[in-house]
């Protein structure tokens, strides 16, 4: 398996890219309220990433048909933008963006509460924004990917399960490269972080089981059994020191993730 470990020019190009996906983030995070659908966060979504001299990389890849994965309550990932489908009173909705600026990429998601959703969903989403950041504390330069898991999985405990499915990935020149970043794992066990590597963490929390299913898109990922999901996903830099956000706004910028 082959890393690409990045030079600092590189990783200064990963901060601009992982800006800008926190900046569009955040520009539809705020936009969010019932009654929109999940085709207008595309067009937000389209609109912001040009007027920042980016591109959606998700447009497109591998024939996606959209600029943005909209994941709405038992919509676990890759969740397909529709005119169809609105956003509603109560419902939690993961918003998934990926910018390509300069020939970098930086990916980053938020699960939204929209309007007055029920405490146990609202549990969730702080479930899952907790594992991500127990997560990334771990990824610190001369520990392993299964330290990652590791961390995770011990945050998480009984409050949900884990989707071992999906994972993060390594990031960079491609929005998806080596290596692949399991949400579970053993401590000490996998590739070594080293410093200049890039991978992204998002783990996704089943408010039941971990199972899921693909509908008949070819895309949309669901949970098995119907229950609620929610996901919170960065970009990592491996620093001397240890873990670097790249997909966090420039300092006084407001931020919801």
């Amino acid at each position: 398996m082959a890393i690409t470990i990045l030079s600092p020019v590189e990783c200064d190009r990963m901060r601009r890219a992982g800006r800008a996906a926190a900046a569009t983030l955040a520009y539809v995070g705020s936009r969010l309220a019932p009654g929109m659908t999940t085709a207008e966060i595309d067009r937000l979504v389209r609109v912001h990433t040009e007027a920042q001299g980016g591109r959606p990389s998700q447009l497109g890849y591998h024939g996606f048909p959209a600029a943005v994965c909209v994941s709405r309550n038992d919509i676990v990932c890759h969740g397909v933008p529709s005119p169809h489908v609105r956003l509603v009173d109560g419902d939690i909705v993961n918003v998934d963006v990926t910018t390509e600026l300069d020939g970098f990429h930086g990916d980053t998601s938020a699960t939204y509460v929209i309007g007055d959703a029920a405490p146990a969903a609202r549990a969730l989403v702080e479930l899952a924004r907790g594992a991500r950041h127990a997560g990334i504390a771990a990824a610190v330069p001369g520990a392993r990917l299964g330290d990652i898991g590791a961390a995770i999985t011990k945050y998480v405990g009984d409050d949900g399960s884990i989707v071992e499915a999906y994972g993060g990935h390594g990031i960079g020149r491609a929005m998806h490269m080596e290596p692949h970043v399991s949400h579970v794992g053993r401590p000490q066990c996998g590739h070594r972080l080293r410093e200049g590597m890039a991978f992204t963490v998002e783990p996704m929390i089943n408010a039941g089981t971990s199972a899921v299913r693909t509908d008949a898109d070819g895309w949309t990922v669901r949970t098995a059994d119907g229950a609620l999901s929610a996901q919170f996903e960065h970009t990592v830099l491996i620093g001397p020191h240890g873990p670097e956000i790249t997909t966090l706004l420039a300092e006084g910028e407001p931020h919801t993730s």
